[in-house]
Parts: structure tokens; C-alpha cells; sequence
């Protein structure tokens, strides 16, 4: 069936709405794919709703190709299955959460573990049912303190989220290599350019993990490379490498030093170097020879009481508030405010070291370079002083090690694979092997071969459908609009008559139709009061892979196909349908 210009639900904008911070949500408002609602809230219109639908159909083929069965679960849910595996209170902030008439607590569901495994519990119980493979795609919502840039950080977006229960980890590792492999093919077929990076598990717990995030220089990820080597990982998920152990006899002695006003790293490396302060090897000492000693708070899910802890990081380097979080979840994490420094009197303000804290029963985390036998300047927990040649094991012992520093271009790869490098991603998928958390917070028994209960294990697989949409927005436009991958555009011809010749006319409606009979997916300009050059304009906006004019040359028996984004072809009319054919592959 053929779709008119004239009588779709369409309105464009020639103006980019105020709101607008990233292409993706400039284009899909302007050409009238979405329309916002409330902050972080859309409507899907005619167009973007059958793009959405066509990135749906693609996900779902890869997902059947590997024996994945699909249902659907409400999205309004009850808090119980929550409670049991914490995750009530772990969401924190995050969830939606509400209460029916009679006062029960519910949410609206982020994503659904407990109840994928509520369901195979209830309904499984023999190995000979297993292993099983199930997906949905499904609206979900996330109460993101911040919305932004339209569909790619919503509250409410569309997710396909698959499960794979095994009896053994064989199995979950087959169902991981599977999803992994369908990953690529959606992705690849909808020709997004991306990476594959290890990453952290966060809130949904489990073992292995690998993040897809489509490169952007939008995206709100880092991500590191490896420049001799096949690595990528997610910033929160990249490993330091162990500083090298020195032995501690034979070293200095620790001295307090009197320090004015170095209350900040730079203000300390001036007083060092104006004291001409020397490492080992005679060399003066840099930044990267002090300890920031940074004080935070985390609190537990469920407690109501924060505890302090000592974060150690050389200070060269400045924290990066998302290691630190994907550190100590699911704990919640915040730096420790005045009020904090006011009620401990060990705690001074620009001069706080590890030694006042670990006399204090604070625990102490250090970056993997600060190793027993290192030195190092640190505070010494009084006004104006600092501690040099402060040698760990021997002033201060770390009770264990965190990841907080910020990751630098240039730093060293894992397994000598040269060094890292920075760019910046779109989280579009991300696989978890889970194991048996959730199995076992449900208490999943199943009987195996040899009739004894074992619990099952779980993969997670998840992919933000919308936000696929607004990463091909991102990926693949230009100064005038959209660009559309065949496979998921809303049509695939964008037929405009640019003539008032009636003959014209009758060939445009006839052409149209004939591509319809042979499939083709045809939107008709037809529109009489607007000029041509608004037709042009709103054609190149709205991003079809092809665009055919009928104008002027239509008198000499010729027709132009633009090529979205690339060449542009005259062409005879009476082979307008074979050569559009060829074109569209």
C-alpha cells in the first residue's frame, strides 16, 4: 500500500527543538519521528514507530535463529521478587515505584531477572526441560535523575532482554557464545559501527560481561583499545596493572614536614620542589610521587548508616566518580561533605592521610600502584604538615584494593598489547553470564539425570532497541537530515513529484504503484500547495535510501534518483523500475 505525503501524520520542523542536545534528538523531532511528551518521555509517531518496529523484526530473527522463544511480562510488577534479591533496594533512586489502592507497593519494571526465574521455577522442574532460552521485548522504565538527548536516555525506552537457563556452567557458556555471535548479527546488519568491550556487572551481578557500545563521539561511555592488540573494555572494567613490590629495609625514614598552604596537589608539588625533594633515583619528585587521600561514604542497600572509607590514588591522577561506583557496588558511594570533617576530629580538610584513618578503624583502598615497599608524600592530619618517605607496609597498610583512578590515553594495555587509547561509545548491548544469584535467591530446584535437586544456572542478555534508532541517527546523518539503513527505513523510496504537469502526476502514481506489486516500500510526496523545494528538503530530513524526482526532466522522458548520502543518477522513465530495483540490491 502506497503512503502519501498528503494525508500522513507528519509535521516537520525547520527549526532544531530548544531542548535538543545531540543530532539524533535534533533529526528525530524535526522530521517527526518522535515527539516528547515530558522530560525523558516520547510518543513514537507514524514514521519512528515503523522504523522501531523494523529494528524489532531484526533483533527478533537473530534471537529465533538461536532457539530463543519469545513472551512478554507486564511492566507493572509487585515488590516482593525485588525484595528477595535485593534489588528493591539496590535500584535505589532509579526505580518507579507506586502503590495500588490497597497500599501495596509495586514498581514499573527496569528489567526482569526475578521474574524470567520465578516463571521457569514455577513451571520446570527436570533436566529434561532444560536448557531453555527465552526473550521479550519490552517497555521498560528507569527514573534517570537527568534526561537527556531524547530516546538515547529516556525513563521509559524499549528493550529486548533474553535469558538462558543451563543445568551446568557448559551450557551457560554455549548460551553466552550464541548471544554473543546474534549480537554481532543484528548490529552488523543493521550496519552500526562498533566495539565490543569487557565491562563490570553492577546492579545485575554475575561473571562475565562484555558491553557492545556503538562509537560516538556523543556517547556518554568511555571506552579504552589496546594499540597492539585485540582488547577493548568499558573504563569501569579496565584492570591496573600491579605496581612492582619494593623492599621496605633500607628505606628512609618517614618525616612530618611542615607544608604552608599546599592544602591542594599542585601547591604541594611547589613546596617539594622548592625543598628540592628526590626520588631514589635522584630524579626530582613529580606529582605522581604524592597520595590523594580522598574520603567517601558508602552505604550498604538496606542500611541507614554510610561508613566511612579511605580512597588512595597517585595524585597525578583525579578519580573518576563511575570506577569508583562500579568499585563498591552495589553499595551507593558519595564524598564526604563538611558536616563529615566537622564530626571527626582525625579528619583535616587538604591534609588527610591513610595513617589517621587506619588509627581510626577506617578502611582503607588503595590504587593497584600503591604497593608495599612504594613511597610516597601523604598528608600527615594536621594543618599544613605532610608526611614524606611514608613507605607502605611500614607507616600504613591498605586493607585491600580498588579502582578509582582515571584511565589516561597512552597508558599501558594488559598482557603487553602496547597502550590504551580513549574514545567514546553508546551502550547499545550488554551480556552477562550470571550464574546461579538469582536461581538461588529463588531457591530454583530442578532434578538432574541422577535424580538430585541442582540449581540452574543464568545468562542475562539485554539491548536497548529504541536506542538503537537514535544510535543509527547519530551514526548516519548528514547537514541536511536522516540517513536510513535499508533494512530498518521507513520506506525505501521516497518518490517526489516536483512538476504540476498532470502527466507527471499519472507516472508518479503509476510508478508508485508498480514498485508496491513488486514489494517495494513506496512514500508518496503528492502534496499540491508545496513548492519543490520544501518536497527536497523534507525528503533529505526524513533520510529514505533513496529518493526519486519527478521534475523537470520528466518532459525528455527522465527521471533523478538521489542516492541518500551519495550519487546522484538520471535515469529513462520506462526503466525506472528495473533500475530501482538494482539500486535497492
Amino acid at each position: 500500500m502506497i503512503t502519501r505525503m498528503s494525508s500522513l501524520f507528519l509535521r516537520t520542523l525547520r527549526e532544531d527543538p530548544a531542548d535538543a542536545e545531540v543530532p539524533s534528538h535534533r533529526l528525530l523531532v524535526r522530521a517527526g519521528y518522535i515527539r516528547r511528551v515530558a522530560p525523558g518521555i516520547y510518543s513514537w509517531l507514524p514514521l519512528g514507530l515503523r522504523t522501531l518496529r523494523k529494528i524489532e523484526t531484526v533483533v527478533r530473527e537473530e534471537m529465533e535463529a538461536i532457539g530463543a522463544q519469545e513472551l512478554s511480562f507486564p511492566a507493572l510488577l509487585p515488590r516482593e521478587p525485588y525484595e528477595t534479591t535485593g534489588r528493591w533496594e539496590e535500584y535505589g533512586d532509579a526505580l518507579f515505584r507506586l502503590k495500588d489502592r490497597k497500599g501495596n507497593d509495586c514498581l514499573l519494571g527496569p528489567t526482569h531477572e526475578e521474574l524470567f526465574t520465578a516463571t521457569v521455577k514455577d513451571m520446570y522442574n527436570s533436566y529434561k526441560d532444560f536448557p531453555v532460552l527465552l526473550y521479550q521485548i519490552q517497555t521498560k522504565y528507569r527514573d534517570e535523575e537527568r534526561p537527556r538527548a531524547g530516546i538515547l536516555r529516556g525513563r521509559e525506552f524499549v528493550m529486548k532482554d533474553s535469558y538462558s537457563f543451563d543445568m551446568d556452567d557448559a551450557g551457560l557458556d554455549r548460551a553466552y557464545a550464541d548471544h554473543r555471535q546474534a549480537y554481532q548479527n543484528i548490529f552488523n546488519r543493521l550496519g552500526v559501527n562498533y566495539a565490543i568491550c569487557k565491562a563490570t556487572s553492577g546492579a545485575m551481578g554475575g561473571s562475565a560481561s562484555e558491553e557492545f557500545l556503538a562509537i560516538s563521539p556523543n556517547g556518554e561511555d568511555t571506552f579504552v583499545s589496546a594499540t597492539e592488540g585485540d582488547y577493548a573494555a568499558n573504563v569501569e572494567a579496565v584492570i591496573t596493572p600491579r605496581g612492582e613490590e619494593q623492599p621496605i629495609e633500607g628505606q628512609p625514614a618517614a618525616e612530618v614536614r611542615e607544608t604552608p598552604g599546599a592544602a591542594t596537589m599542585e601547591a604541594l608539588l611547589e613546596w617539594a620542589k622548592g625543598e628540592d625533594l628526590r626520588r631514589e633515583d635522584g630524579t626530582a619528585v613529580e606529582l605522581c610521587d604524592t597520595l590523594k587521600c580522598l574520603v567517601v561514604k558508602t552505604t550498604a542497600p538496606g542500611a541507614e548508616e554510610s561508613e566511612l572509607l579511605g580512597v588512595l590514588i597517585p595524585g597525578d591522577r583525579e578519580v573518576d566518580m563511575k570506577r569508583l561506583e562500579a568499585s563498591l557496588e552495589p553499595a551507593s558511594v558519595e564524598m564526604a561533605e563538611a558536616a563529615d570533617f566537622e564530626k571527626h576530629d582525625f579528619l583535616v580538610k587538604g591534609f588527610v592521610g591513610p595513617v589517621a584513618l587506619q588509627n581510626n578503624e577506617v578502611r582503607i583502598l588503595a590504587d593497584p600502584r600503591v604497593v608495599k615497599g612504594t613511597r610516597w608524600i601523604i598528608g600527615a592530619d594536621q594543618a599544613d604538615h605532610h608526611m614524606v618517605n611514608a613507605v607502605v607496609g611500614r607507616e600504613f597498610t591498605p586493607d585491600g584494593f580498588i579502582e578509582a583512578a582515571e584511565i589516561r590515553e597512552g597508558d599501558p594495555a594488559p598482557e603487553n598489547m602496547g597502550t590504551l587509547t580513549l574514545e567514546r561509545g553508546i551502550e547499545i548491548g550488554h551480556i552477562f553470564q550470571l550464574g546461579r544469584k538469582y536461581t538461588e535467591a529463588f531457591d530454583v530446584q530442578i532434578l538432574d539425570e541422577n535424580g538430585k535437586r541442582c540449581v540452574p544456572t543464568m545468562g542475562s542478555y539485554g539491548i536497548g532497541v529504541s536506542r538503537l534508532m537514535a544510535v543509527l541517527a547519530e551514526q548516519r546523518h548528514d547537514d541536511k537530515g536522516l540517513n536510513w539503513p535499508l533494512e530498518v527505513a521507513p520506506f525505501q523510496v521516497h518518490m517526489v513529484i516536483a512538476n504540476k504537469d498532470e502527466a507527471a502526476r499519472a507516472a508518479a502514481e503509476k510508478l508508485a504503484a508498480d514498485l508496491d506489486d513488486k514489494g517495494v516500500e513506496v512514500i508518496l510526496d503528492d502534496r499540491p500547495k508545496v513548492s519543490p523545494g520544501v518536497k527536497f528538503k523534507d525528503a533529505e530530513l526524513l533520510g529514505m535510501p533513496l529518493i526519486v524526482v519527478l521534475g523537470r526532466s520528466f518532459k525528455e522522458g527522465l527521471l533523478e534518483v538521489r542516492v541518500r548520502g551519495g550519487e546522484t543518477l538520471e535515469i529513462p522513465a520506462d526503466q525506472a523500475i528495473e533500475k530501482i530495483s538494482e539500486l535497492l540490491g
